[in-house]
Parts: C-alpha cells; sequence; structure tokens
C-alpha cells in the first residue's frame, strides 16, 4: 500500500538529512524519502542504512531517491526516479521485482511513460515553485494537476502530487482524486511537527464528497 503522505528529506537549519528524517518520523510520518544530492555516494549509501534503521524502529517505510544500488544495499523499501534518472525497467534489473519504484512525471505524456516502465507510484508536479530542487520542471498549479488527472481517468495507479505543498493545499488537491501528497519544507520547518502531520493525514484520510 502506497501511503498518502511522502516525506521528502532536506537538511534543516542545523543537523542532517538523518536529523530531519528522526524529526519526521517522531511527528507520525510513515513514508520517507531519503533525496540527497551533490553528495559523495558513500556518504549517501551511509544515510540510507540509517535512515532505513530509523524508519524500521518507527514501523515507516524508506524509500532512496536516485541510486537503485544503494537502495538494494540499505535494504530499502523503495526506490524514486526522477525524469534525468535511469528508466523504471532498467532499475528493476539492479534492485528486482518486489522493490517499490515510483517515478517522477511533469506532463500527462510523462505519466503515460512512467506507467508503461512499471511504475508502482507517480510523483506528479510541481504543484508550486519550491527551493529544494534545482532543475525545476514547469509548474503545474492545481490546474495543470486538475487536468491530467481527468485525463488519467480510471488509471489504477497513485498519483502523489509534490512540490511546494503546504498543509493547507492538501483538501483542494485531493479534490483532483490524486492518492495523496509528497511534502518537504512544511514538516521540515514546521514550528510543531507533530501538529502538521496530524492535520495532514486527517485532510488526506477525509473523503471528499461532491
Amino acid at each position: 500500500m502506497i501511503d498518502r503522505l511522502h516525506y521528502i528529506s532536506q537538511e534543516p537549519k542545523t543537523g542532517s538529512h538523518l536529523t530531519a528524517i528522526s524529526q519526521a518520523l517522531d511527528a507520525g510520518c510513515k513514508w520517507v524519502q531519503l533525496r540527497v544530492k551533490e553528495q559523495p555516494v558513500d556518504l549517501i549509501l551511509e544515510y540510507a542504512i540509517e535512515a532505513n534503521r530509523l524508519c524500521n524502529q518507527h514501523g515507516a517505510k524508506l524509500i532512496v531517491n536516485d541510486h537503485p544500488e544503494i537502495a538494494l544495499k540499505a535494504g530499502a523499501y523503495g526506490l524514486h526516479l526522477g525524469l534525468q534518472d535511469m528508466s523504471i525497467s532498467d532499475a528493476r534489473e539492479i534492485v528486482g521485482q518486489k522493490m517499490i519504484i515510483g517515478g517522477t512525471a511533469n506532463t500527462f505524456q510523462h505519466v503515460e511513460q512512467r506507467i508503461a516502465e512499471g511504475a508502482d507510484y507517480i510523483g506528479l508536479g510541481p504543484y508550486r515553485f519550491t527551493s529544494t530542487k534545482k532543475k525545476l520542471s514547469p509548474i503545474l498549479g492545481w490546474g495543470g494537476i486538475n487536468a491530467i488527472m481527468k485525463r488519467l481517468g480510471a488509471a489504477d495507479i497513485p498519483i502523489i502530487a509534490i512540490g511546494g505543498i503546504l498543509q493547507e493545499d492538501i483538501t483542494s488537491i485531493m479534490e483532483t482524486g490524486v492518492h495523496g501528497v509528497a511534502v518537504s519544507g512544511a514538516i521540515t520547518y514546521a514550528a510543531n511537527p507533530v501538529d502538521i502531520v496530524h492535520q495532514m493525514y486527517h485532510c488526506l484520510n477525509t473523503p471528499f464528497i461532491i
């Protein structure tokens, strides 16, 4: 089961990705993506091994961004691949058939590509500008995500909206028919992460009635 709330790691004002992940787990997050850019592979592997240990302690799932070999070595639950990374089918040859693999999409054609590649879920965005990504794809906003979801129709794949999403955005985003949301700064820099995560899960699990 793909969780409705995905936490994407980033370095907090003080500490490391592991500091942020530990805080998110303590706040109640159950699906954590380790996303470390421009760092040595050995360091990312160290982070992944420790992050997986922390996730196991909290009954959570670890997803590793970009690095299939690291995901495999760390014993992660899953792997997430961006549009500039290797294809999901190529990554599958490295990590095997059991590991969950998600892929980023920015257009309806990307969504079709990800489905054809055999993705287990799709991260669709960005919803709005986010400073966590240097090479940002065109902003979709609510209208763009809604249009893609309408074209997608009854396709049976979880779509996770991503990109600068705040707690107050979630209810309207869920109206588009997405499965859930991925957030980073909204949890990393929250004054009270426990309250924010609780509110997010409440919004995500409240049925939308037309």
